[in-house]
């Protein structure tokens, strides 16, 4: 599948061509990130600190406190390598660092190791030194050290004139077990499905900015269906992973739903259906996944309103329960709860909330039996949520920050 790439110089999002002469500058990456975030990982490449020019650090790491970004550029020690593993970069990228020695030191299934190459020659130090090896070797020698190895053609880099699909293809082959990402010359929807054909994903920039290729049907291009309308079974779901329901998707909705970040799909009776455009259950569009065989989709949204189901129940599959229903209430009641109620002496008085806190988890720490332990459990849960709403902090949130607390290599003892 792709992977939408940021390309970093001077605090801002830029794109080479060749990796030399700046061809785009597209300004502040955040709102860029936003939009590419719904098809999935995001690579984040600090051009400033490979080039040895200086750093965009801490822009790179407000990106990564948000999305799944795969970090590189200037990584050159064991200790930079940690550091951005430990503030929750979903995997960093090795160039001149990827060697055995250095790459034994890291978790393995974290680490990307760089090829960047100029007629099959390794380049380093920003594409300007040859290494005198090629990508075969290199592969040799490292594959079983990383996860995967992004290869970059730099003579196509930035120059939209396609990739090189043979050479591609005899990359894929050698790095087995490890997967591969292509960089370099991808312009066309008919490359990314190509690459995705042969096992490859492929890293876009340049074809994304210029609006050579549009990211809702790079998603679309390597999906397949049996069905003889050629719709495309899609799974709905909250935030949370609830399963809101089943729908279908075409082509055409995906790249509506991918440019408007909304649910959008294709009704087998109506066509184009932007969901809540007349009750206004609207869906805010978070991730687009496809599963592991391209015939079907996952949409996450964040479902506003009474909920997905026709029949005014959250799911198409009823009423939903647990901590997400328990959250959305209370966030519901920190904003209508009437005066005088007890929700809404606790929101409005944080001394008292505090208090209720602190009370509960005394008591859940001197719990003893099962029973109790549930029973102080779901009391600190409670306020504990009824904290996060009224500071207007939802749930999932929390969730995501502790998906990132277990990014974390480097432990307390």
């Amino acid at each position: 599948m792709i992977i939408p790439s940021i390309d970093l110089q001077d605090g801002q999002a830029v794109q080479l061509i060749g990796g030399e002469e700046r061809e785009i500058e597209a300004g502040d990456p955040m709102p860029i990130a936003e939009r590419f975030a719904v098809v999935g990982d995001i690579a984040v490449i600090d051009l400033d600190a490979a080039m040895r020019k200086g750093s965009n650090a801490a822009l790179i790491e407000r990106l990564v406190a948000r999305f799944d970004c795969n970090v590189g550029g200037g990584i050159r020690d064991v200790e930079t390598a940690l550091q951005w593993l430990d503030k929750g970069a979903k995997r960093i990228i090795l160039g001149t660092m990827a060697k055995p020695e250095i790459l034994a030191r890291l978790p393995k299934e974290r680490l990307i190791a760089a090829l960047d190459a100029r007629h099959g020659e390794v380049v380093v130090e920003g594409w300007k030194e040859g290494t005198g090896q090629g990508i075969m070797e290199r592969i040799a020698v490292l594959r079983e050290h990383v996860s995967a190895f992004l290869v970059t053609f730099v003579e196509l880099e930035g120059r939209m004139a396609g990739t090189n699909l043979d050479l591609a293809k005899e990359i894929v082959e050698a790095a087995r077990p490890a997967s591969v990402i292509i960089a370099g010359g991808v312009t066309r929807v008919e490359e990314v499905a190509a690459l995705d054909a042969i096992g490859a994903d492929c890293q876009v920039g340049m074809a994304l900015y210029s609006g050579r290729m549009d990211l809702g049907e790079a998603v679309a291009a390597p999906l397949k269906t049996d069905r003889t309308d050629g719709l495309i079974p899609t799974v709905v779901s909250d935030e949370r992973g609830v399963t809101l329901g089943l729908v279908y998707s075409s082509r055409e909705s995906i790249r509506a739903a991918v440019a408007e970040r909304r649910g959008i799909y294709q009704s087998r009776r109506r066509g184009l259906w932007r969901k809540g455009e007349q009750s206004g259950d609207v869906q805010e569009l978070l991730s687009i996944r496809p599963d592991c065989d391209r015939d079907s989709l996952r949409f996450v949204v964040r479902q506003s309103g009474t909920g997905f189901c026709h029949l005014s129940t959250r799911t198409c599959f009823g009423e939903d329960g647990g901590l997400g229903r328990l959250a959305r209430r209370l966030g519901e009641r920190a904003r209508t709860a009437p005066e005088g109620s007890y929700t809404r002496k606790l929101i409005d008085d944080p001394t008292l909330l505090a208090g209720k806190i602190r009370e509960e988890a005394e008591e859940l720490i001197e719990a003893r039996t099962r029973e109790e332990i549930v029973w102080e459990a779901a009391d600190l849960i409670f306020f504990t949520l009824t904290r996060l709403a009224a500071e207007g902090i939802p749930l999932e949130e929390v969730e995501r920050h502790l998906d990132h607390r277990e990014r974390k290599v480097t432990r307390r003892n």
